[in-house]
């Protein structure tokens, strides 16, 4: 197979898809992968690097794309690369759907097929190839939390750990999975004091267990979430449902209730964010404020630390890649049921149901287009 790599195109975003390691895997097997010239560059990884990896270099995205059976990308396409899009062409990359019609529209009428990162599962029933970024953007979050809450930033003027005589940060996160564990591990160690919210008791008894440090756990209701807002100096969005539209746990009236020049940063902006107020930011833009409040909503947020990044995806996405590109893709699907749930578009219909109960679409049946796919 020919695996291509183009360079991200997204505001600040230094990741690349592939580094030169993941490159030799594929080549000694015998596939052909053709990476746009400076693709890892922002991460470090140099273009002579990937020759020696047995790669190939392309001076342009047009080529990668065009000559490409399979594209790996770390981002969604953005409009300057819909034109790419074809119906023979097989699209592995964070997708997001759920967060953009825009992005599902283009991607129908050209018939690409679709498979998300974000959605395939394990036997477990996990979600090992969102997980590594999920980590990376909770300890990251906390961090940015910490940052914007010094005044010249637009914060309140408030030291995450404190200082003896004087309270910690509140820092208050909603959902305890990947993103919240993490959020809550880098706060807690830096001495904040953290309320931690979800639904799911049992693994807010987990994390009550292993967690150490000013750790409260509650139970997330709008009751609750409100008490813990009224005195929240950062509020870390760290909700996840599979495939669809995050739900909006802040309104923009609780914004009212939440101390002035607090600080939002909502990692749920991926999938159309927790808070209703949270937009799509960026990093050369990464902040606005709405009624005293400051958001943070940069939805690539691990692009910042690209080196880690790239190496930890490629890491979780290496044997996914090895496999599509060594079968017949039907028969690939039909043998990882975990990875078949990564297909979310195939020849202009929608195959993942979230999405198309986001959007209003009819739910496209995996079986009939399969059979399509050569």
């Amino acid at each position: 197979m020919i695996i291509g790599i183009p360079k991200e195109v997204k505001d600040n975003e230094f990741r690349v898809a592939l580094p030169p390691g993941g490159v030799r895997e594929l080549t000694r097997r015998g596939h052909k992968v053709i990476v746009e010239t400076n693709a890892g560059a922002g991460s470090g990884f140099t273009d002579n690097e990937y020759v020696l990896a047995g790669g190939q270099v392309a001076h342009t995205a047009a080529e990668v794309w065009t000559r490409a059976n399979m594209v790996i990308k770390v981002k969604e396409p953005l409009p300057s690369e819909y034109g790419f899009l074809r119906e023979d062409l097989i699209l592995f990359t964070y997708l997001h759907l759920a967060a953009s019609e825009d992005l599902t529209r283009a991607m129908m009428d050209t018939g690409v097929i679709g498979i998300a990162y974000e959605t395939v599962e394990n036997n477990e029933g996990h979600l090992p190839l969102l997980q590594p970024m999920s980590e990376v953007a909770g300890r990251m979050a906390t961090q940015i939390a910490a940052f914007y809450l010094q005044k010249p930033e637009g914060g309140r003027g408030i030291l995450m750990g404190g200082v003896p005589g004087v309270r910690p940060a509140h820092v208050v996160i909603l959902g305890a999975g990947t993103v919240g564990t993490h959020a809550a591990q880098v706060a807690l160690g830096m001495g904040a004091n953290v309320t931690l919210l979800d639904i799911n008791t049992e693994r807010l008894l987990y994390l009550d267990q292993v967690l150490h440090g000013r750790l409260t756990t509650i139970y997330s209701n709008e009751t609750n979430i409100r008490e813990a807002l009224t005195t929240a100096d950062a509020v870390i969005g760290a909700v996840l449902v599979t495939g669809a539209r995050a739900p909006r746990l802040v309104t923009r009236e609780m914004l009212s209730i939440m101390p002035r020049s607090s600080v939002i940063v909502d990692v749920a902006v991926d999938q159309g964010g927790c808070v209703e107020t949270t937009r799509p930011t960026t990093h050369s833009d990464p902040t606005y404020v709405v009624d005293g409040v400051l958001h943070y909503g940069v939805a690539n947020m691990p692009g910042a630390v690209p080196r880690t990044s790239s190496l930890a995806l490629s890491n979780a996405t290496l044997r996914y890649i090895l496999k599509l590109a060594g079968g017949e893709l039907r028969e690939v699907l039909e043998s990882d049921p975990g990875l078949a749930k990564g297909m979310n578009l195939c020849r202009g219909r929608v195959l993942h149901p979230a999405v198309a109960e986001t959007f209003n679409v009819p739910l496209g049946s995996f079986d009939v287009l399969l059979t399509k796919v050569n």
